[in-house]
């Protein structure tokens, strides 16, 4: 598991200083009906507007 999560949207609830998610779990999941073989073809879902 991943020590640290960096994300750089800082308009999130759980965006912390230094690009850190400070959120107690991640959900991503994919955008379009295929299997997403790039980073562009996901969504974070623990996105929360600050």
């Amino acid at each position: 598991m991943a020590k640290d999560v960096l994300c750089a949207v800082n308009s999130c609830t759980y965006w912390a200083e230094e690009n850190k998610c400070n959120a107690e779990s991640i959900f991503v999941a994919y955008h379009s009906s295929k299997e997403p073989t790039q980073s562009e073809e996901t969504d974070c879902k623990t996105f929360e507007s600050k």
